[in-house]
This record gives C-alpha cells, sequence and structure tokens, in this order.
C-alpha cells in the first residue's frame, strides 16, 4: 500500500513538473522518476524477503522445540508405563 502511495504521488510530481518544462527536462525527469520507482522497489522486495526468511526461521525453531517436547513428554509416559516413574 505504501509502495502505490509513493508511485502516485512520484506521478503526479512528475506531471506538475512537466507543466513548464522542455521535452528533454520532461524525459530526464521520467528517468530520475522511474529509477526512484525502481530503488524503491528493490528495498521493498529486499524487505519482504528478510520477513519471510525471519517468519521460516521462528516456524523451524518452534518445530524443534515441539519435536524435541514431544520426545521428552515420549520418555517420561514410557517410564510412567513401565513403573519406573520418580514421581
Amino acid at each position: 500500500m505504501k509502495l502505490v502511495s509513493m508511485l502516485a504521488i512520484s506521478a503526479g510530481l512528475a506531471a506538475l513538473a512537466a507543466c513548464n518544462s522542455s521535452p528533454q527536462e520532461q524525459r530526464a525527469d521520467n528517468i530520475e522518476a522511474n529509477a526512484e520507482n525502481q530503488s524503491d522497489m528493490i528495498v521493498e522486495n529486499a524487505e519482504n524477503q528478510g520477513d519471510a526468511m525471519m517468519n521460516s526461521a521462528e516456524n523451524q525453531a518452534e518445530d524443534v522445540q515441539a519435536a524435541g517436547e514431544n520426545s521428552a513428554d515420549a520418555v517420561r509416559n514410557s517410564a510412567d508405563a513401565d513403573g519406573n516413574s520418580a514421581y
């Protein structure tokens, strides 16, 4: 959403700047606006990839923790079943 707003603002500013400028100036302004938009997209994509990597790492960590808890519970249940419980 933030990116769409930025693109709309950039397009509006480019249109305003084009009112009193030469075709070469308009073209230069468009080049700058396109470069800025591409730059913003690169940053946004990197942030999204970072978020995805963090979410994946958190999920993996939770899976490891759950597996450890399940294994520990199985050992405890096994000890209870054969009467070797320390309780």
